[in-house]
């Protein structure tokens, strides 16, 4: 079965140029060759150049390994780890949940120690 691919947001592809710019600046300023670079993501010289040209079409795995060749696989964890948006639209649907004017109710008192009363 033939792949098909989706074509990408215009904003979408700057920044996968972008990215696979900074690819390439971080492997020459560690003087990688595209050959040593390749072999060592496991992938060939063709695709490691569509990588740092910012092709959309290379898998994320891809660009997973690279990181990890560079010492760059930290930032991974930075992506999409401040949902803002996300936050603010379950701030707005907690809000729609509780009708106005209503008060919540007092949380239970601390339960009493072994003897009814309390401790101390």
């Amino acid at each position: 079965m033939p792949r098909t691919f989706i074509a990408s947001f215009p904003a979408t592809l700057r920044q996968m140029r972008a990215l696979g710019e900074r690819l390439r600046v971080a492997r020459l300023r560690r003087r990688i060759s595209t050959i040593l670079m390749a072999e060592r993501v496991g992938v060939s010289r063709d695709t490691l150049h569509r990588l740092e040209q910012g092709d959309p079409n290379i898998a994320l795995g891809t660009y997973a390994r690279i990181l990890r060749v560079l010492g760059l696989d930290r930032d991974l964890d930075a992506l999409a780890g401040d949902d803002e948006l996300g936050r603010k639209l379950q701030d707005q649907a907690i809000a729609r949940q509780r009708p106005r004017g209503t008060t919540r109710k007092p949380a239970p008192a601390a339960a009493a120690g072994p003897n009814g009363g309390s401790h101390g």
